[in-house]
């Protein structure tokens, strides 16, 4: 006997439109440069059929400028409390998903209140996987003239342990996105 056939598709879109009912507050995506976020964040967002913000596009449009003009300009700290800001605004407790850059989790305000009025997802990825997808992309201030494995070995060694305190954990594999999104909507239960 053949297996059933797939739902059709007004039976998925309409499994993912009911998504949003059980998801109660911001979906926030923690986790390294290069781990995923933004394209992952999107396409889970279009899942759930929920709205997707990346703060580093928010700071951008607030600042006036690319995220490299204001490293350059202001340096670190100054993005950071910038950063902290732009993301207390986005928390505002309609369900939504977030993309975060990666430093943002280690602010102890940002860290506080991700935890606290959002769902954390660490997506984590190993060294390798990262440098082969930041070197696609040379925009990152914190690479700049500087060896990408160098930086994300150390990055990750001092941030994980941060990034740990997250209550979800997904493995972020050279493997397309979706089997990303697909584990997110598993431990989100959606």
């Amino acid at each position: 006997m053949a297996a059933d056939p797939a739902p059709p598709a007004p039976a998925r879109a309409a499994r993912g439109a009911a998504a949003p009912a059980r998801i109660d507050r911001p979906i926030v995506l923690i986790g390294l440069m290069g781990v995923g976020k933004s394209t992952v964040g999107r396409r889970l967002a279009q899942r759930l059929n929920l709205p997707f913000v990346d703060a580093d596009d928010e700071i951008v449009a607030a600042a006036g400028m690319p995220i490299t003009e204001i490293f350059e300009r202001y340096g670190e700290p100054y993005f950071r409390d910038g950063e902290r800001r732009v993301i207390a605004r986005l928390i505002d407790g309609t369900p939504k998903v977030i993309a975060t850059g990666g430093g943002a989790f280690m602010n102890a305000a940002t860290r506080a209140l991700i935890l606290d009025k959002a769902i954390a997802i660490w997506l984590d990825a190993d060294v390798d996987t990262l440098v082969a997808r930041v070197k696609r992309r040379d925009t990152r201030p914190l690479l700049k003239g500087r060896d990408p494995r160098t930086v994300l070995t150390a990055l990750a060694a001092e941030r994980n342990p941060v990034y740990a305190l997250a209550p979800i954990r997904i493995r972020s594999n050279a493997a397309p996105h979706q089997q990303t999104v697909r584990a997110i909507l598993k431990a989100l239960n959606a």
